[in-house]
């Protein structure tokens, strides 16, 4: 199963690459604070501010100096710029406010469809679409060409074969907490006749009468390559494609049947 081998090696190479060159220092200021997330805030040459704060269920934190402030819902930089703000309010002159996160506790996805663990993932920072895939145990030789992402205000189409046999990182997109992520289900086409496996395939985008016929083991003795037939039902009858060229695409529940030569 050349194609899904492939498949699986160019997946394992993204997820190389996004476990051992993190996506912290790209993804921090797209972030947004929710309670439960542990902030460590600096102000620079005031080491005594240093402070690791756990953010409320109702998004405030405590800092020294100010009190009470509330950091739930904003993205990093605007937290920070807020904290600069209430300290310069008679405390301190041009303060440079930094904030890490320690802890992200207050982001969940729901992944589902083609892959091996689906479910809730806590999501413990900027988290892309490729290391979600990864933490639900990588895709099932059943997926389809797509991932679907649902969020509050729109859905979202990633082509899977851009993002993992191209290399597209512009699809690797930053997963929010409440998405819902559907991996496609691969489509399958059937071959018959005077070939040597024949059995239903997978049939994705690209799957030719062609690359069928090798992934089942390729023509017999026997076989004719000048009179295949397709068999495809549209608009619920079924219409048969004669003597079909071998370059021919494949939509998904496409029969191929391969004849015998009678020369």
């Amino acid at each position: 199963m050349t194609m899904i081998y492939n498949l699986f090696l160019r997946f394992a190479i993204a997820v190389f690459f996004v476990t051992f060159f993190p996506l912290y220092p790209l993804y921090a200021d797209d972030y947004t604070i929710g309670s439960g997330d542990v902030l460590t805030i600096t102000v620079y040459d005031h080491d005594e501010l240093k402070n690791t704060v756990r953010v409320s269920e109702n998004g405030n934190i405590v800092f020294p100096l100010i009190g009470v402030v509330h950091v739930g819902g904003q993205k990093i930089p605007e937290a920070a710029a807020n904290i600069k703000s209430l300290l310069e309010d008679g405390y301190i002159i041009h303060p440079q406010v930094n904030i890490f996160i320690d802890q992200f506790k207050s982001k969940k996805a729901i992944i589902l469809g083609q892959v091996l663990n689906p479910g809730l993932i806590e999501l413990q920072g900027p988290t892309s679409l490729l290391e979600l895939i990864s933490q639900a145990g990588g895709l099932k030789e059943t997926a389809g060409e797509t991932a679907t992402i649902k969020r509050a205000d729109k859905t979202i189409t990633i082509d899977l074969n851009g993002l993992i046999e191209r290399g597209d990182s512009t699809k690797n997109i930053l997963i929010h907490g409440g998405d819902t992520v559907s991996i496609s289900k691969q489509g399958t086409c059937y071959i018959t006749g005077e070939v040597n496996q024949p059995n239903a395939y997978p049939c994705g985008k690209g799957t030719t009468v062609l690359k069928l016929i090798s992934l089942a083991g390729g023509f017999n003795g026997k076989a004719s390559d000048s009179s295949i037939r397709i068999i495809r039902v549209i608009d619920g009858e079924k219409k048969i494609f004669e003597d079909v060229e071998l370059n021919t695409s494949l939509q998904a529940d496409d029969i191929v049947v391969v004849p015998e030569s009678f020369f």
